[in-house]
């Protein structure tokens, strides 16, 4: 029930692709389609949208790069702005973000980096936060497996970018910030790296760099450092040594050894006050120039140290914080969650633990941030705690923001189907302690706010949207959830309420819509709201039966009039009938909406001029590999209100069909009633002829002589203006509706249909050729064209072209048929002798 976020992951490796949904699945936030091959991907793309793309570098003979493209062209089901993410194998100066802009791409991401993927595509869906929290680490390595096994130990902490000789490095260097510049100086490779070290020193003397060297002899060493190398490390070592060393000398903070090891250096150096005073001071002046937090915790998780940059983090000062815990500072959600990592590192559990908590800035707002704790002992056992803060506001905030997206409608702000979908289910649960409470579902939709959107604009409509959201707001209490389910549609839980108070709490509703100005430049109007309710208790709790009752009392209240409210009943006597034709209204909605049609197209044939003068198009719906007939579908269709989506479907594919098809030299068009008099019906017209380049004079629209009838002042201003644009028009079953022949004088249509029911019988009936001849004369004397339906044999063709009736059409002369089967069948109408013999006297 619940519709995620589609996401179309191209890569080609499948381990990649496994790595790429494990990162994301957790969030609950997409439906994800996985393809290999670029061609497979465009495939899917030809038939269907997606909402974001994540798509590797080599994914067959189209690559990334232009895969993109094609992506950006318009020329796909899925939108051209459809944010796309690449994960090239590595960063390299080729994927420079001025080569992604020129493709279209919003964000590239390294493969390695994948754990980065939630605030990248936050940042996508966002565009203002931060992509990465990672420290950038440029590694000048010639041999590819040492490479791996480094970045394998220093991924988690670092974004690498590998490189195999200076030049690429000095290349690397110039175009991004490093925050640590790795190099492997081991055997004939060390003049190479002081080389490189020299330049890169004499272009940013502040750069940390580490080198690994393979050399014992401590002369070396010291030259190394006195080159200005920040830290070395000898080969063969330790692998967690190595990030351990690089953490220290990106981060700076790192210089600080732990306190232990201070205590150490303070007993070896105790003989050189004027040593120990530099280490110290050394120490403090890296302190003081800190980006991090470094603060130590007593046994009481009471602060008795902590560096400066605590107060550009949390706007206290230094003095103002020591002595008091550290959990004051935190929010009061996170104090009791600090405490405990505290208490559990103290008393025998895991010595170092990371925790992302909440703090509160001075200013009073609340910042998100990563501590990370370590217990320490010095030489006595005495326990203490060390610990380093790192501001991740950003980041957090890029991982809320996608989550918040995934739950909410962007334009309103309300909660979406997703939500409200989770919450039913959650709140029909069976609850054996709370047997008698009782909850409400109502569900609502705005009448007539298609018109507006259509005659107003989308941004209007908007606007509207916004301010119904409001509306809803200010009625519903705080307590109860409001969602919006799509379009103009919105449900609401009302939790532990009667049907008696959930009812007028839905009549406010209706009457806060109703009251309501809204405003279009200097125009005020107002609209209205239909309201269905269902109730939902112990008894009644399945989540699907309480959605289709309140679905059922929605349309119950619209066929009842509209602006009102319906409680849904089992008493009702619509409820079968209504929630059979709903599930299929629903059915055959989407159908259309989705483009499951076949057209077929029957000829219709000139008397006068024996040839077949024009077609009338016919609509089949596909439904299960069957196809479904127009008196299946159309009921559904009106009690859903829904005729519009039906006429647009068949007339842009028609226009289509004709635009493609010279046989088709003229069709005619069945309009329902409910679509002749929509506002949205013209334009939809223009702009289809416009679209296909087809002449209005090749189309003909038909409108039951009932449904006219019915408004006869607003009928004929259509009909002008349809024959205006220079298309024709046809009363449809003409006959049926009992109207006077004077009827017929006031609408400018070109041709009558003369009702099938009296021509099938006009040789046995003697009334039912009456009718027809007399049809058939005042058409003619008005200077309009008869047609004559349900053409079933030759006896009945020979009486109609007797007659004079000028058009004919039936299964004597052709069945409907698909397009396909068009042209074969003129050339047997043209063949068959019957049709231009004379009739038998």
């Amino acid at each position: 029930m619940a519709k995620r976020l589609k996401l179309l992951i191209l890569n080609a490796s499948s381990a990649e692709r496994r790595t790429i949904r494990a990162t994301l699945d957790s969030l609950n936030v997409f439906t994800f389609i996985e393809v290999q091959d670029s061609q497979e991907a465009l495939k899917i793309l030809k038939q269907q949208p997606v909402d974001i793309i994540i798509t590797g570098l080599n994914v067959g003979k189209i690559d990334g790069w232009r895969f993109s493209r094609m992506i950006r062209s318009g020329l796909l089901k899925t939108t051209k702005n459809t944010p796309i993410l690449l994960t090239p194998p590595i960063y390299c100066e080729r994927i420079a973000e001025t080569t992604a802009r020129s493709y279209g791409i919003d964000a590239v991401l390294p493969f390695e980096h994948q754990d980065m993927l939630p605030q990248v595509l936050a940042n996508v869906l966002s565009t203002h936060l931060e992509k990465s929290s990672r420290l950038n680490l440029l590694l000048l390595e010639p041999q590819q497996s040492k490479a791996n096994d480094i970045s394998e130990q220093l991924k988690l902490n670092f974004a690498i970018t590998h490189v195999t000789t200076s030049k690429e490095a000095l290349s690397a260097y110039y175009q991004q910030q490093f925050s640590i510049v790795l190099l492997d100086a081991t055997a004939n490779r060390a003049e190479i790296s002081s080389i490189l070290v020299e330049d890169i020193l004499q272009h940013n003397p502040k750069q940390a760099i580490v080198t690994i060297i393979d050399n014992a002899d401590a002369d070396y060493a010291e030259q190394l450092l006195l080159s200005g190398v920040t830290d070395f490390i000898r080969a063969p070592y330790d692998p967690s040594f190595l990030n351990k060393v690089c953490d220290h000398a990106a981060r700076r903070e790192d210089f600080m050894v732990s306190y232990a090891e201070f205590a150490n250096k303070v007993e070896q150096l105790s003989l050189s006050e004027v040593k120990y005073k530099e280490l110290f001071s050394a120490h403090q002046r890296i302190l003081l120039h800190l980006n991090t937090v470094v603060l130590e915790l007593d046994q009481q998780g009471l602060i008795r140290f902590i560096n400066p940059a605590w107060e550009t983090l949390s706007g206290f000062g230094v003095k103002y914080s020591l002595q008091r815990s550290l959990t004051d500072f935190c929010t009061n959600e996170c104090q009791q969650k600090l405490q405990n990592t505290v208490s559990n590192i103290l008393h025998g559990g895991d010595q170092q633990q990371q925790i992302e908590i909440k703090i509160n800035h001075k200013n009073g707002n609340e910042i998100w941030v990563e501590c990370r704790l370590q217990l320490i002992k010095n030489s006595r056992n005495n326990a203490t705690i060390t610990a380093t803060i790192d501001n991740i506001h950003e980041r957090k905030q890029a991982e809320l923001q996608l989550r918040h997206l995934a739950l909410h409608d962007t334009l309103t702000g309300l909660h979406n189907r997703y939500y409200f979908d989770q919450q039913l289910n959650q709140i029909c649960l069976p609850d054996q302690t709370h047997t008698n409470i009782e909850h409400a579902l109502i569900y609502i939709d705005l009448d007539h706010f298609k018109i507006i959107n259509d005659s107003k604009g989308h941004h209007q409509g908007d606007v509207v949207l916004k301010e119904v959201a409001e509306l809803f707001k200010d009625n519903i209490g705080g307590d109860h959830l409001v969602c919006r389910i799509g379009g103009d549609e919105f449900a609401v839980i009302l939790t532990n309420m009667n049907l008696l108070e959930a009812h007028l709490v839905a009549e406010g509703v209706c009457s806060a819509i109703e009251k309501h100005a809204f405003m279009s430049g200097d125009q005020v109007y107002t609209i209205s709201c239909s309201i269905g309710l269902a109730q939902i208790t112990s008894k009644n709790c399945d989540p699907n039966e309480c959605l289709k009752q309140a679905d059922i009392a929605l349309y119950i209240a619209k066929n009842l009039g509209r602006n009102l409210v319906h409680c849904y009943s089992k008493e009702d006597k619509q409820n079968n009938t209504l929630q059979t034709g709903l599930e299929w209204g629903h059915e055959i909605r989407q159908a259309l909406q989705q483009n499951n049609i076949e057209l077929h197209y029957q000829p219709i044939w000139d008397f006068k001029e024996n040839k077949v003068a024009y077609f009338e198009v016919l609509l089949r719906l596909k439904l299960n590999n069957k196809l479904v007939y127009p008196d299946q579908f159309i009921p559904s269709l009106e009690m859903l209100n829904d005729t519009f989506l039906m006429d647009q479907c068949v007339i842009r594919n028609t226009v289509s069909c004709v635009a493609k098809h010279p046989e088709l030299k003229q069709v005619a068009i069945n309009l329902s009633a409910q679509s002749f008099l929509d506002e949205r019906l013209l334009p939809l017209i223009e702009s289809n002829l416009e679209k296909y380049q087809v002449s209005p004079t090749r189309i003909i629209f038909e409108i039951t002589e009932s449904a006219s009838i019915n408004n006869l002042k607003a009928t004929r201003k259509m009909i002008e203006k349809l024959n205006n644009l220079g298309c024709h028009f046809s009363i449809d079953d003409f006959g049926t509706g009992f109207s006077t022949f004077n009827y017929l004088k006031q609408l400018p249509a070109q041709h009558v249909k003369i009702d099938g029911s009296f021509v099938r019988d006009m040789l046995n009936d003697p009334i039912d050729l009456a009718l027809v001849k007399a049809i058939n004369d005042i058409s003619s004397s008005l200077d309009k064209l008869s047609v004559a339906e349900y053409v079933e044999n030759k006896e009945i063709f020979y009486a109609l072209k007797e007659i004079g009736v000028d058009y004919g059409q039936g299964y004597f002369i052709a069945r409907p048929m698909p397009i396909e089967k068009v042209k074969g069948e003129l050339e047997n109408i043209l063949n068959n002798k019957v049709f231009y013999q004379q009739s038998p006297s």
